[in-house]
């Protein structure tokens, strides 16, 4: 579909399985159903479905939830299969896109004919991937945010956001605080939060014991590492306003809490598969990309950015073969574009010296080290094949064409932070 921005993804395993939008269709009237975050279903009753915009849609969908206007912004309409994850456009008309779904899925993802034939998308009522984080600060409206919390609840549980251990506990106390009230001492907790585990923690944190020494397994037998850290972590979960107030903290508060927390990944509010940890993690000030259609290959998005070689300073090349190559680079641009439009500008110097770049924007070599080492967070550079070398031919790897300059246009076009190739050094050896 063109003009898609990029932003299709393919959703994780957790993900709803094959359901329909479109209930009944009649000569002029038809019955559709909206999926949202918390898996709840909004019934719609319309005219002229096919013809009828996301917008339009999506103006039916807040007015039913009581949403205030800034919901527009927040939310957008998705078409979502287990092979395929869409977000609309307001001009794009969704009952005509899932009657080309099965056009969609041949040119986007690498699906066989048998499951493309059997696959249906649903209608969902998803944060917008283009909604910054930053103004999510600015929410009150606590269904607002209870939604944008289902959310990224679900998208945890799922390991769609690898979390470390102790971040997840952190996350599944303030579900417990949700969803079981505040933490009473001397209240048998720890049963319940073994019964519900999984409601609490992704699911490789709450793998059990299995066999003969598992069945011997008490009431009182001590929790596992996940069961353990949780409980401690929803005893900590604070729950009144203020020091003096015995008045429990509005779920509001716990929504907006968990949301936070999620703003402190990296990758909070993408959409993509369900990792465990993260492969590469790079800024935008720190990487040149383009894509490229082979006619005898699978498309290719690549990746240039600084690395080391053997504690030699190189550029780094990364070919990320996949059908939607295309999508991914105009994602790409259009969220560096909608940086820059949100960014206020950097004023220009009337004077004739130099201009120094704000501290705020360190070079990519001065970047402060991840508060915990092996983090899930952490690049695993090691673990994709790059092609390595420096930007005057003499290459830790040999590539032709040798360049002087990025091999790509596409980078963030800002006088500060912005990439530059590896320079190459007298001391560095032949390749």
């Amino acid at each position: 579909m063109d003009g898609t921005e990029g932003s299709a993804g393919q959703p994780g395993p957790a993900e709803r399985s094959h359901r329909s939008s479109v209930s009944s269709v009649g000569a002029r009237a038809a019955d559709v159903l909206v999926y949202l975050a918390d898996d709840s279903v909004v019934p719609l009753a319309v005219e002229n479905l096919p013809s009828l915009s996301a917008h339009e849609l999506h103006r039916i969908v807040r007015e039913i939830l009581q949403l205030p206007d800034m919901a527009l912004d927040i939310f957008a309409l998705w078409l979502v299969s287990p092979l395929l994850e869409v977000q609309l456009k307001p001009k794009h008309q969704p009952y005509k896109l899932g009657r080309q779904w099965p056009e969609l899925l041949l040119r986007f993802t690498d699906a066989p004919d048998e499951d493309v034939a059997m696959d249906e998308p649903s209608l969902q009522f998803r944060r917008n991937v283009f909604f910054p984080k930053r103004r999510e600060l600015q929410i009150h409206d606590e269904e607002v945010l209870r939604l944008l919390y289902a959310e990224a609840k679900g998208n945890v549980l799922t390991a769609r956001y690898p979390c470390d251990t102790e971040d997840c506990e952190a996350l599944g106390a303030l579900v417990c605080r949700v969803q079981l009230g505040p933490y009473q001492p001397g209240q048998p907790v720890a049963c319940t939060l073994r019964e519900k585990l999984d409601s609490f923690l992704p699911a490789h944190l709450c793998k059990r014991g299995h066999g003969l020494f598992a069945a011997f397994r008490g009431r009182g037998a001590r929790a596992g590492t996940g069961e353990q850290g949780l409980l401690n972590a929803y005893r900590e979960v604070k729950d009144v306003l203020g020091s003096s107030s015995e008045c429990e903290a509005p779920l509001s508060t716990h929504y907006r809490a968990y949301l936070l927390k999620c703003h402190e990944l990296p990758f909070y509010g993408s959409k993509g598969h369900a990792p465990l940890h993260v492969l590469l993690g790079l800024r935008f000030q720190e990487l040149s990309w383009d894509h490229t259609s082979p006619e005898e290959e699978e498309p290719v998005l690549w990746l240039e950015f600084d690395g080391e070689s053997e504690g030699t300073p190189v550029n780094k090349l990364l070919k990320v073969y996949s059908k939607q190559a295309e999508l991914m680079s105009g994602l790409i641009e259009y969220c560096i574009e909608l940086n820059q439009a949100l960014e206020p500008s950097v004023p220009q110097d009337s004077g004739p010296g130099p201009t120094a770049a704000p501290a705020s924007l360190p070079p990519p070599s001065q970047r402060p080290k991840l508060r915990r080492q092996g983090s899930v967070v952490c690049s695993r550079i090691q673990h994709l094949s790059t092609i390595d070398y420096v930007d005057d031919g003499k290459e830790i790897k040999r590539v032709k064409p040798k360049r002087t300059t990025s091999f790509f246009s596409r980078q963030l076009s800002m006088g500060q932070g912005s990439y530059s190739v590896v320079q190459a050094t007298d001391s560095l050896e032949q390749g």
